[in-house]
């Protein structure tokens, strides 16, 4: 079935920018967008502390209570951005962790331990250098304070000085600053706690308790979960204990999935029936229907994330970035052990611990576990990591004050401004490297995860181009689906440009949306019998709006092909069982939808349009090579 060269002339037609987006780039997107928001903060609390740093700390230490009846929380106006509004940014967290877990590089559980390795490498070598700066001394609580990595100002800053680098090093780096954050929050709920009090601690690990049985339970109720996690943030708060730990438990117990295909089916047939009966109860349920087709992580991080990145954490940056900056705080801030801990520990300990544990691991069990990416990027992901903002300040408004706490921010900025610059060099090097060298040092050896459940068997595919191409792309398709229709002229063009592509094309009718798809592909494959079926499939694309038995039969007869054999192949329904078998290796490789693509067996999330996909064939063709 393979077909060495193009049926048909390539076509003009305007390329197709449609974008499905996935959480994880939803979320880099987002990051990296928020970078400059939270910068900004940053220098308006900086300008603001210089220009009068009295109305700012008044501003910031301002009290605010709560109170209902008898009983309320009393908190400055910082304690509230800081242990209150931040519990969301660390719901956000965890909510990545578990999508990754779910999802993404870490559903395969043995790739877990070289990050996990790889994030507590790079936390426990600032901690080290920075003890090692302070052993003995009143500042050596301060440990903290070198660990964590800013999870807004790393992938912002990738996405500047890596904006052609591969998907696969930003998912390195932020499975690394996750687990990174995971870790931190321990320390912070442990080390950095007062007095624990036993009762409220006890009540609050009840009321979790009562959390994992609703989850269980599978009530899916939002109001029920935000109460219940509003309880227990009271009681932690009340125990002593930080309770921004609350939201990273939370984000972590909620389940990520794809769509199934079977709860978008019956999501269609909710809203057919409003769309026959507007009701308000039909809406409802048609609403409920949709809703319940994605997962609770996904709904959650589109729904918080931007809150957390545009607001949160920008304000979180006002109330804690402000230092009055002298000449006589800079030469005694430049010499103090705490200032040179944390830079030192972020600029040199971060990319020592993450490429030297990295390196161990990949020792230690004879290269049978590798990382995911290149070492030119994990020494440049690794330069990132010491980008410490959000979390270092909040561990050192905990462990400090006074002249101490500006020592420790002056040195947690300057770290990030040390480690971009260091980033940047690190890039700029890989940059300059020949392609084959520059692509095996980002890339690395690893083998990519496979997400295609059936491998391409030429025996049985329909296969576009040459037979041993490096690259193949396999998209499942409906022949009604206007979007499938608008990226065929892309496939052409992306065939056009590589010589080394080979492309499949598998059925996904859509019955319950396009309710003439499955007799389309059925012709395709009736045409396919009498060695047309790229023929048929141009032709079905460029007539989507007619597809009646009338049509298809017209087309047959326009291929010069036995339109009698053709017709009774339809009446019989002799090619349904082929569709149905792609119909089943859809459903075992998670698609629920079209047009879906597979490079070298590899899922694509994203945009379809010719330089995003040109990219993406690009990248599989040096990992290929490598």
């Amino acid at each position: 079935m393979t077909e060495p060269v193009a049926a048909a002339p390539f076509t003009r037609r305007t390329a197709w920018a449609r974008s499905l987006q996935t959480p994880l780039r939803n979320f880099l997107r987002t990051e990296s967008g928020s970078a400059a928001v939270l910068l900004a903060a940053t220098l308006i609390a900086l300008a603001w502390a210089n220009i009068d740093v009295a109305s700012y700390e008044s501003v910031w230490q301002t009290p605010l209570s709560i109170r209902l009846g008898g009983s309320g929380l009393s908190q400055t106006l910082r304690e509230w951005v800081n242990s209150g509004l931040m519990t969301f940014f660390f719901f956000i967290i965890g909510l990545e962790a578990r999508r990754e877990f779910d999802m993404g590089e870490l559903r395969e559980r043995r790739r877990l331990a070289l990050p996990l390795v790889a994030g507590i490498g790079g936390m426990v070598v600032p901690v080290a250098i920075y003890l090692a700066l302070n052993a003995g001394r009143p500042s050596a609580p301060g440990w903290g304070i070198a660990m964590s990595t800013d999870t807004a100002f790393a992938l912002g800053l990738l996405a500047l000085v890596g904006r052609r680098l591969p998907d696969t090093v930003r998912a390195f780096l932020l499975t690394v600053v996750v687990v990174d954050d995971v870790v931190a929050l321990a320390v912070i709920a442990t080390a950095y706690s007062a007095q624990v009090a036993l009762r409220p601690l006890v009540i609050a690990l009840v009321i979790f308790g009562v959390i994992l049985l609703v989850r269980a339970g599978r009530i899916r109720q939002g109001l029920i979960y935000a109460l219940l996690g509003a309880a227990t943030w009271v009681a932690l708060f009340s125990s002593g204990v930080d309770p921004v730990a609350v939201g990273l438990a939370m984000g972590l117990l909620t389940y990520a999935y794809p769509p199934a295909r079977d709860d978008l089916e019956r999501a269609t047939g909710l809203f057919r029936l409003f769309r026959e009966q507007p009701t308000p109860e039909l809406a409802r349920s048609a609403s409920t229907g949709l809703t319940a087709a994605l997962s609770p992580n996904e709904r959650l991080l589109q729904l918080y994330h931007p809150w957390t990145s545009y607001l949160v954490v920008p304000l979180f940056a006002l109330a804690n970035a402000g230092i009055a900056i002298s000449g006589e705080f800079l030469s005694r801030a430049y010499t103090s052990p705490i200032t040179l801990g944390i830079l030192i520990g972020y600029v040199a300990g971060k990319p020592i611990g993450i490429v030297g544990s990295s390196w161990l691991v990949t020792r230690l069990n004879r290269a049978q576990l590798r990382p995911p990416v290149g070492w030119a990027a994990i020494a440049g992901g690794g330069a990132i990591a010491g980008i410490g903002f959000t979390v270092s300040l909040l561990i050192a408004t905990l462990a400090f004050a006074g002249a101490q706490l500006q020592e420790a921010k002056l040195g947690v900025l300057s770290a990030a401004f040390c480690a971009s610059a260091a980033a940047w060099v690190v890039f700029g090097i890989t940059a300059l490297l020949p392609p084959r060298r520059r692509m095996r040092a980002l890339l690395g050896t690893a083998e990519a995860i496979i997400d295609l459940a059936e491998p391409v068997d030429p025996d049985r595919d329909h296969i576009r181009g040459p037979a041993e191409a490096l690259v193949t792309v396999v998209e499942y398709g409906d022949f009604e689906c206007p979007y499938c229709g608008q990226a065929e002229p892309v496939i052409r063009e992306l065939l056009a440009d590589f010589g080394d592509v080979r492309y499949v094309w598998r059925h996904l009718p859509l019955t319950d949306v396009h309710p003439r798809a499955q007799l389309a592909a059925e012709a395709a494959e009736a045409a396919a019998g009498q060695g047309a079926f790229w023929p048929m499939h141009d032709v079905l694309l460029d007539h989507q709006q007619d597809l009646r038995p009338a049509d298809l039969n017209r087309y047959a007869g326009n291929l010069g092909i036995d339109v009698e054999r053709f017709r009774d192949d339809l009446r019989r329904h002799t090619r349904a069982s082929r569709i149905a078998e792609d119909v089943d290796s859809a459903s075992l490789s998670g698609v629920s939808g079209t047009p879906t693509f597979f490079i070298n067996g590899r899922r694509h999330y994203g945009a379809y349009d010719i330089t995003t996909l040109a990219a993406a064939v690009k990248t599989a063709k040096a990992r290929a090579a490598i």
